[in-house]
């Protein structure tokens, strides 16, 4: 194979300006994928395979809903099999979208459906391997012994889609890497990187190059790291620029899943890293496509956005996670401090305390007394309209410079400066002042100040339509030139769709945090005709903040699911037996549950979670802690009982009578 040289931390064209990664075209039927073509969107099916006209009608709707390739799970020859009439009768229908045959454990039922339809995808974790959790330590013989053997396994795949015409994924998950990985590797991006390559080497090594990579998991940092050192690792190593097929897996459903998904996909698509989203949603399939969709058009005419200052080699590691050294000022930056959220009421009404109550906030009359949710906001900036109430004990407001230099009373008051004000003001708030500046002002005047002002924290926003980058690019500075101020990052957004806006927010504040920027967040909506915002808004925009900083892992403020999006191996109903646990147990602050609908990625995904329910049979659940199985064969109509006696046992149950606010 030949090397080339490549930077050590390269994994895109460009850190500041959008320049979509040129692969190869892989033909897919007839919708190819990669090269100049535009980024596609696809699902999965939830329907048995068996089913097939159960699987035709619901392939219809996802194709009616603007999926672009349809993928359907085969796990064993006789669904295999079944792909031949599902294909016809959608043709028979007039629709002519390709399919994807879904693979685990079983290559004769990869090499029949690869005669079959346009794309099969293989796990290399379970293609050719058992799990066992069995760490094995290897010589370089045996292990080298091992790749005969896969090879061995995988090659009439190779051969039969060469015959066929057939593409495939190479599609790593987080979650079911070998136990010959793990031993080597262990449970790390290194490790689902190599995974995929070593199936890679042997398709090139037959010629053969209709290939797809993913690298999928349901931590999005985990999943954003394996991407960029995959892509690095390809140009190192003289591959071909193969497309990527890019998702965050189990992503739950709901804001979550949307917040989630819009994290690991968004910063990648940022990028230019992408060529077809698939969106995991525990929800329907045919929803899936419309969320993909809002995802990748944010990058149609992107190419134009105003330009950025150049950069060279990113200051910071792309592979993996640190969090950007600040100093603390009060309660923002240091080592200690989660990031913090302001929740923007300077175009909300406030004249009572029940006006809070959108950020988390509530008065309770009988006792006189404040409740602050898992979500309750940090701080309020109120702009040009101080609070006239006595705020909740902990909860800091932010009002304009000039507003809070004529307040008598600035207990709990601070100021917000344009950086031009600041610059010129002595009159400043001796422990905390917020300034304001485009993420492209960053000058030398104002950087003197920042270095030698320990009670500065800047609140950060840009109008350039590449934001994410034109921020990381201020925040790049900052790290050569050792300025170790906190920074708020802050972006607005007109007031459209629910999911859209989510979806940018979560990509351009999302993908910040993933690299370790950001000490605060604060979201809002530009006020629509006669200049209030609703306080469905305000509420909006708090619950995204918190659920950025929860899918980034940086604050943990609810109960996190970790579940699939279902398939046709599934042995429940998984929108509802999630929406069960969750009602029983949404009062969890930081315990992460796994749901998972069989045993095909379930222990290993839900590595990252603290308990597990993985469908084990037709009615049967099994309860995992962690990776560990503690209860087998549970009946379906107990299980969710039998988890929450789990939860009890381990000292983290709470009642959520403790927990519970009231309606009014």
């Amino acid at each position: 194979m030949n090397q080339k040289v490549a930077s050590v931390r390269q994994y895109c064209n460009d850190l500041v300006r959008y320049s979509r990664r040129k692969t190869i075209e892989v033909k897919i039927g007839d919708v190819p994928l990669g090269g100049d073509n535009p980024i596609r969107v696809q699902s999965m099916t939830t329907v048995d395979t068996m089913d097939t006209k159960g699987s035709v009608e619901q392939a219809i709707r996802m194709i009616e809903s603007g999926c672009e390739y349809v993928r359907l799970t085969a796990p064993s020859v006789k669904e295999a099999r079944n792909l031949e009439a599902i294909r016809k009768e959608l043709r028979a229908r007039g629709y002519n979208t390709p399919l994807v045959a879904d693979i685990h454990f079983t290559p004769n039922a990869a090499e029949l459906a690869a005669r079959i339809v346009e794309k099969v995808r293989i796990n290399p974790g379970n293609y050719a391997d058992k799990k066992r959790f069995e760490v094995i330590e290897y010589t370089d013989s045996e292990y080298n012994a091992e790749l005969d053997r896969i090879r061995e396994k995988f090659t009439p795949l190779v051969r039969i889609c060469k015959e066929y015409g057939t593409a495939m994924r190479i599609g790593t998950n987080h979650g079911s890497l070998s136990d010959r990985i793990m031993s080597r590797y262990g449970d790390t991006p290194l490790g689902m990187v190599e995974s995929a390559l070593e199936f890679l080497r042997i398709c090139e090594d037959l010629n053969y190059y209709d290939v797809v990579l993913s690298m999928k998991a349901s931590n999005p940092l985990v999943m954003v790291q394996a991407y960029r050192l995959l892509v690095n690792r390809l140009d190192a190593e003289g591959f071909r620029p193969y497309p990527l097929h890019v998702g965050v897996t189990e992503a739950g459903d709901g804001e979550d899943g949307r917040i989630k998904s819009a994290v690991g996909i968004g910063t990648l698509l940022e990028d230019g890293l992408g060529d077809t989203v698939r969106v995991s949603l525990t929800e329907e399939p045919e929803v899936e496509s419309p969320v993909g969709k809002i995802m990748v058009d944010r990058y149609i005419g992107r190419e134009n956005h105003e330009p950025i200052k150049p950069i060279g080699e990113s200051p910071v590691d792309p592979f993996t996670y640190n969090r950007r050294v600040t100093r603390e000022t009060v309660n923002l930056g240091g080592p200690h401090h989660v990031p913090r959220v302001i929740a923007d009421l300077s175009h909300y009404q406030i004249q009572s305390y029940k006006d809070l109550r959108p950020v988390g906030h509530y008065y309770l009359p009988e006792p006189d007394k404040w409740h602050m949710s898992d979500q309750g906001a940090d701080f309020i900036y109120t702009g040009r309209t101080p609070v006239v109430f006595m705020l909740p004990n902990g909860l800091r407001e932010i009002v304009d410079a000039d507003v809070w230099q004529a307040l008598e009373d600035r207990q709990n008051k601070h100021p917000l400066f344009f950086w031009e004000q600041y610059v010129d003001t002595s009159v400043k708030d001796p422990v905390l002042n917020f300034v304001q500046l485009d993420a492209g002002a960053l000058n030398e005047s104002l950087k003197v100040l920042l270095r030698n002002d320990p009670t500065a924290v800047l609140v950060v926003s840009t109008q350039n339509a590449h934001a994410m980058a034109a921020i990381r690019r201020m925040f790049f500075e900052l790290v050569e030139e050792a300025i170790d101020v906190p920074v708020v990052i802050r972006r607005s957004y007109d007031i459209t769709g629910e999911d859209a806006f989510m979806i940018a927010a979560a990509t351009d504040a999302g993908g910040l945090y993933i690299d370790g920027f950001g000490d605060g967040i604060m979201l809002s909506v530009n006020p629509p005709e006669g200049g209030i915002v609703p306080a469905e808004w305000i509420d909006r925009c708090n619950r995204t903040a918190f659920g950025i900083l929860q899918a980034t892992r940086n604050r943990m403020s609810k109960t996190e699911y970790i579940s699939c999006p279902s398939c046709g191996r599934t042995l429940f109903d998984l929108q509802e037996t999630t929406a069960m646990i969750r009602k029983r147990t949404d009062h969890l602050k930081g315990i992460k549950i796994g749901i998972m609908g069989c045993i095909v990625n379930g222990p290993g995904e839900m590595a990252d979670a603290d308990y597990g329910y993985v469908g084990s049979g037709p009615g049967r659940i099994t309860l995992y802690r962690g990776k560990d199985v503690v209860r087998r064969n549970v009946p379906a109509a107990q299980a969710v009982d039998q988890l929450i006696e789990l939860i009890r046992e381990d000292g983290n149950w709470i009642d959520p009578q403790s927990v519970h606010l009231p309606d009014a």
